[in-house]
């Protein structure tokens, strides 16, 4: 039956054009392309650098990196825990020295703080622990301790920060109920307090991990043979400049990304007690796109 209603028209949507866009990425990869064959014209050996990779000077740079990292961080995280805790003390006296030691560390520049310890000697002439450890101050400020120190102490500063800001960000009542429960302060900072602070500590940790394998750069000044000094030194000896820096940049890039990828999963570990579903991991992503295109289904479908 003909009711005399004309059907509506299809609407026809037109795409918004966006043009800057376009232009905005043609200028990127035009830059790119000429900062590539920049790269390409220079007068780079590439064929020194491909075998200087894993040339035993670069390798020991890269560990010397690598543990004067680890080793500082342990220093500045526990440390840092430990003035967190000071600092939000009610004991005044705890909560001062702790502000004093934080204002100190962040207000002098890292490599000033480097050199201070690694010239102790000139205040100091011996390091006497009683029965525990007696040298003469030069013999015991190695260039490796006196890094240590001034990384890993610089670091505890920031570190009693950023712990303290994930303590705070737990609710009071936590604290409260784990009272009632009978627990004591220490147990309840232990068992019910930290465990939950970690989920705000542990990303900004991560980030000064990672900001720590490059700030180590910084030892070179006192003769530390990380990986910076390491290509210095190499560079120098075979004049080989420019590619001894590109071989401790890729080292650099390696390493960085390795602990990127440690975070991320230390990350995703601690916010289970929050997400009710964790998204799927990058490697679950791929491998489930793969499958997807494997069987005929979805957007990967082959028709």
């Amino acid at each position: 039956m003909n009711t005399g209603k004309v059907p509506p028209e299809a609407i026809k949507a037109i795409p918004v054009k966006h043009y800057g866009r376009w232009v905005g990425a043609a200028a990127v990869l035009t830059l790119l392309g000429l900062l590539v064959l920049a790269f390409a014209q220079a007068q780079i050996n590439w064929g020194v650098v491909g075998d200087m990779l894993d040339d035993e000077t670069f390798v020991k740079g890269a560990w010397e990196t690598l543990k004067i990292t680890v080793f500082a961080m342990i220093l500045g995280v526990v440390l840092g825990m430990l003035l967190a805790v000071m600092r939000m003390s009610e004991n005044k006296v705890l909560s001062y020295v702790a502000w004093v030691y934080i204002w100190f560390f962040r207000g002098t520049p890292v490599l000033v703080q480097i050199f201070l310890w690694f010239n102790l000697s000139i205040i100091f002439e011996t390091i006497n622990l009683g029965p525990i450890y007696q040298d003469e101050m030069n013999d015991f400020m190695t260039p490796f301790m006196a890094a240590l120190l001034g990384l890993g102490l610089n670091e505890a500063a920031y570190m009693a920060e950023i712990s303290r800001a994930g303590i705070q960000s737990v609710d009071h009542g936590q604290t409260e109920a784990a009272h009632a429960l009978g627990m004591r302060g220490t147990k309840t900072m232990r068992r019910v307090v930290l465990p939950q602070a970690m989920r705000v500590i542990i990303p900004p940790t991560g980030n000064e991990f990672i900001n720590m394998l490059k700030t180590s750069s910084l030892a070179y000044a006192i003769g530390y043979n990380e990986l910076f000094l390491a290509s210095r030194n190499f560079g120098s000896r075979t004049l080989a400049v420019m590619e001894a820096l590109i071989v401790a940049t890729v080292w650099y890039l390696v390493l960085t990304t390795i602990f990127s990828i440690f975070q991320y999963y230390i990350e995703r570990h601690y916010s289970r007690g929050t997400s009710r579903q964790m998204p799927d991991t990058p490697m679950q992503r791929v491998w489930k796109n793969l499958t997807t295109f494997r069987h005929g289904t979805g957007s990967g479908e082959i028709r």
